[in-house]
């Protein structure tokens, strides 16, 4: 199998644009919530940015582990040649620029090629998967050896979300035997950082010193704490020449899982996977732009080490259990989120079982007829603040069976989607209750966000959207048909007529009520917490056409989409509000609550292209060259922000700055969902027109 690539090129020497070295990110996962990540230059930016965040079980969670690898060569000539990069207090030092010159990812492996006359050094990284393990990689390939390399690895173990200038519990506890070596806080929660170095003639040299005023100009310009400290143990030597690689090992596994596998057993094993992640897929997403979001894809999907009781319970069942991360670096796994990703992230990437795991998973959890809209960081149980989580587990349910045929997921879930339809009818938690004078979907409570445009800032929810909202409304409708639709394939006929009854009630309700007649398209929220109706034009609306099961009268469809794609379409998604709002917001940046006050009034979304295309596709069925425009825009994206991701939003104009996470599951689930679809329709037609035209030869 090809491998998939991107690269950047950069000229080595003074004259460089240092910008892409210092805002191109990476990301490496170990399928369990842990990361690694960084900038192209190796220069910290962000509090989530190190070579080693470990997955820990609650109530740790995602904990800070190894902060930077610095890196230094050293010539057969005595010549040093100084690859650290770091910001300090006083000044930006990236002496890589210089030498560097090539960044990008080889297969979901980031990789660095320096250049140094005719010395070429490539390093790569790599996490085994479901281990809290990073391998750092360095070979020489070009150029006369051996070339010493030095690593100075430095540390602040601190939590995932705690701030860069959080205190420092020195003294660490440095211990070593033979090629091992631990560093350890005493009478601490964390585990130790366990390091090695495989290389020829490696070697450790104690020198403790602390690194202060470490910048992290990401942090600084979100508002947040953005100086720390770091320190340091010492530095590991090795020598790299023709038949000898360096391999660094850092992890809070036990020295037996860390010495399973050497380094090319380690990344052997992990090439493996990822093959067969590529094989599994579709054939659409076998190759090109598609197999490498698959390959983002699976950065999402994990085990949550931290939920062990729920491991136990779902092994007992002969489950295991699966979720979905939201985004990174930030988020945890989210249900909205996961229920809107679960179709691209595994059922187009032929990972059924996992989702199969994830739906029971979640249905599990319900509470009061709602899945969890988030589990926090380190902890077990989940928040249920969200009037569309739940929703759109019905259409996630619906999607798995149509690909799956698994009718004995359905047959364990339709149970629990009845109690979920019964308690919405008769009212639950966070003003979630079904008007039973128009039945229609209501929802709001003081001081909560339930909608996915829900940006809240201390006290300020920014989108309340409280009342009946559009999308809520057309979720509502797609899950009763739903719902119908299964209660008459198991022959429970009265239920369904039931059900079904509720469903017409909705239908005539909100085309009656949603329809804005004097803009032309739909009501972002009727009966407000003013009594009044939202004419804001958002997304929300085209949920209203894209799902499977549309409420809104196919008559009208043209004419929000028209409004859509003119106010609201940009070349990485959709627009959250139009430009002719006077709460519409240019660019999504500055700290807090100047982000969340454009988070949803303008900022684009990247996942909404996946209803978008859904939507436009019913209305312009053959077209799919057409539709497949609307996703061009993302191939840029995976080699800017963070390269072989998608990120979470777009500044609402030109040039379209990425900006909020810097990977998000809805955004690649949705493109991957989107690419699949089209790519397959274009070939549908493409048989269906030479079957016609060879039928027309032979009946000429």
């Amino acid at each position: 199998m090809n491998h998939i690539v991107r690269r950047l090129s950069f000229r080595a020497g003074a004259e460089q644009d240092l910008d892409p070295l210092l805002t191109r990110e990476w990301l490496v996962t170990n399928g369990l919530g842990g990361y690694a990540s960084g900038t192209a230059s190796g220069v910290v930016t962000r509090r989530y940015h190190g070579l080693l965040i470990a997955a820990l079980p609650a109530p740790l969670g995602r904990t800070i582990m190894l902060s930077q690898l610095a890196e230094r060569v050293k010539f057969p000539d005595n010549r040093r040649i100084e690859l650290e990069a770091e910001e300090l207090a006083g000044g930006l030092q990236l002496r890589n620029a210089d030498y560097l010159t090539e960044f990008g990812i080889d297969f979901g492996f980031p990789i660095w090629r320096y250049r140094v006359g005719d010395v070429e050094i490539e390093k790569r990284i790599m996490m085994p998967h479901r281990q809290n393990t990073v391998f750092v990689h360095y070979r020489l390939l070009s150029g006369k050896g051996p070339v010493a390399i030095r690593l100075r690895p430095a540390i602040h173990f601190r939590g995932h979300d705690d701030r860069v200038n959080s205190a420092m519990q020195l003294p660490y506890i440095f211990r070593a035997v033979d090629d091992r070596y631990e560093l350890s806080l005493e009478n601490s929660e964390f585990p130790p950082l366990r390091m090695m170095l495989y290389g020829e003639e490696s070697a450790f040299t104690i020198y403790p010193r602390k690194v202060s005023e470490v910048v992290y100009r990401a942090e600084e310009s979100r508002g947040y704490e953005s100086r720390g400290e770091l320190w340091s143990p010492g530095h590991f030597w090795a020598d790299l020449s023709e038949d000898h690689t360096a391999t660094f090992v850092a992890s809070t596994e036990g020295w037996e899982t860390i010495g399973a596998l050497d380094p090319s057993q380690a990344f052997r094993s992990e090439n493996q996977r990822r093959s067969k992640l590529i094989s599994m897929a579709s054939a659409e997403a076998q190759q090109g732009t598609a197999a490498q979001l698959v390959l983002a894809a699976d950065q999402f999907i994990i085990v949550p080490v931290g939920r062990q009781e729920d491991a136990a319970r779902a092994r007992a069942t002969g489950d295991e259990l699966r979720t979905v991360i939201a985004g990174y670096h930030w988020f945890t796994d989210w249900g909205r989120d996961t229920m809107i990703s679960l179709e691209g992230l595994t059922l187009s990437t032929g990972r059924y079982a996992e989702a199969a795991w994830i739906l029971r998973t979640f249905a599990f959890y319900i509470r009061d007829g709602l899945i969890p809209n988030m589990f926090p960081e380190g902890e077990k149980e989940g928040l249920y603040h969200t009037a569309d989580a739940t929703l759109w587990f019905f259409h996630a349910v619906q999607r798995y069976v149509e690909i799956t045929g698994d009718r004995s997921l359905l047959d364990h879930i339709v149970p629990k989607f009845e109690s979920i339809v019964e308690h919405h009818l008769r009212g639950t938690h966070f003003g979630i209750h079904v008007d039973p004078s128009d039945g229609l979907l209501m929802q709001g409570a003081p001081g909560y966000q339930l909608t996915w445009m829900d940006a809240k800032v201390d006290d300020w929810v920014v989108t309340p959207r409280r009342g009946k909202a559009v999308e809520i409304n057309a979720l509502w409708y797609n899950a009763l048909r739903l719902l119908e639709g299964w209660q008459r394939g198991r022959g429970e006929h009265d239920k369904a007529d039931a059900t079904a009854g509720h469903a017409d009630r909705a239908y005539e309700s909100f085309n009656r009520r949603f329809w804005n007649e004097a803009a032309g398209y739909l009501y972002d929220v009727v009966d407000g917490e003013d009594g009044r109706d939202d004419p804001s034009c958002r997304p929300n609306q085209v949920f209203s056409i894209s799902l499977d099961h549309p409420v809104l009268d196919p008559d009208k469809w043209q004419a929000v989409m028209e409004v859509v794609e003119k106010k609201l379409l940009t070349p990485v998604g959709l627009r959250s509000l139009s430009g002719d709002s006077p709460d519409y917001k240019r660019k999504y940046f500055g700290d807090l609550r100047s982000r969340d006050a454009a988070y949803h009034q303008g900022t684009v979304w990247a996942w909404l292209i996946g209803p978008f295309v859904d939507a436009w596709l019913k209305l312009h069925p053959s077209e799919c060259a057409e539709a497949r425009k609307f996703l061009a825009g993302f191939e840029h994206e995976l080699s800017d922000a963070c390269v072989g991701q998608i990120s979470e939003v777009f500044d609402a104009e030109f040039p379209f700055t990425p900006r909020g996470c810097i990977a998000q599951a809805w955004s690649v689930a949705e493109v991957l969902r989107c690419w699949i679809k089209v790519t397959r329709e274009e070939s549908d037609q493409r048989v269906s027109e030479e079957s016609s035209a060879k039928l027309q030869t032979r009946t000429g």
